[in-house]
């Protein structure tokens, strides 16, 4: 039985990613490398520094720290979210669905507390999430699943009887490897990327979800039902 559900947040609830695309293409142009989408898809998921690491690894750069890098896009996204965020489709519908259900929600974030408090402000979410964590305050981000099992434990639950929500590949080995059912809601154009498998349920939109999902994802595994009748 789900006890809880723990949502991403960019790319789930925000329409961040191309967001996260612009900043990291023109704040990455300052140390000579050019960022494609299709390279900023590659470590989505992944917190910044994490990000910045990887590329400095393969191009390193001279003259500005791996930490400076990582703040100014910080500082580029947390505008971009004030000036032009919107939310996802389905996002609303879904918090009233688990609201009705009396189903704690908690977010489990690759982003700093700062953009993590400016998409909650922009959306008027703030007051939706029992435990809010984000993956600076763990030794490791995703795809270690310590953001998410920090995040089940402040809402008092195990993680296995948590449900995560998801966009990115990254994201949902961290919810796996947490032991979560998972929900995974991939960008337009990474629908049939065969990673996303792995997924207990794959939607295109939140719009979606609905009570047969959320009873499917609440029924035992079949090998369990056949020990229980045997």
């Amino acid at each position: 039985m789900i006890e809880a559900v723990i949502f991403d947040m960019d790319g789930v609830l925000i329409d961040s990613e191309p967001l996260w695309r612009e900043a990291e293409k023109e704040i990455f142009k300052k140390v000579g490398i050019e960022l494609t989408t299709k390279m900023c898809i590659e470590t989505a998921g992944l917190p910044i520094r994490e990000v910045v690491r990887h590329w400095y690894s393969l191009y390193p750069w001279d003259g500005i720290t791996i930490g400076e890098i990582a703040e100014e896009v910080d500082q580029k996204v947390t505008r971009l979210i004030i000036e032009k965020g919107e939310p996802l489709p389905g996002v609303y519908n879904v918090i009233d669905f688990l609201n009705q259900k009396g189903v704690p929600k908690g977010l489990a974030s690759s982003s700093s507390p700062a953009i993590i408090s400016a998409v909650l402000e922009k959306l008027g979410l703030e007051k939706e999430f029992l435990a809010v964590n984000s993956a600076v305050h763990e030794e490791y981000g995703k795809p270690h699943p310590a953001v998410f099992i920090s995040a089940a434990k402040q809402l008092g639950k195990k993680p296995e009887r948590c449900l995560a929500v998801e966009d990115s590949v990254n994201g949902l080995i961290a919810a796996k490897a947490a032991k979560m059912k998972t929900v995974a809601v991939p960008e337009s154009g990474e629908t049939e990327n065969p990673k996303y498998c792995i997924a207990d349920l794959k939607l295109e939109s939140l719009e979606q979800f609905s009570q047969e999902h959320w009873k499917m994802l609440n029924s035992p595994p079949p090998n369990q039902v056949a020990k229980k009748s045997g």
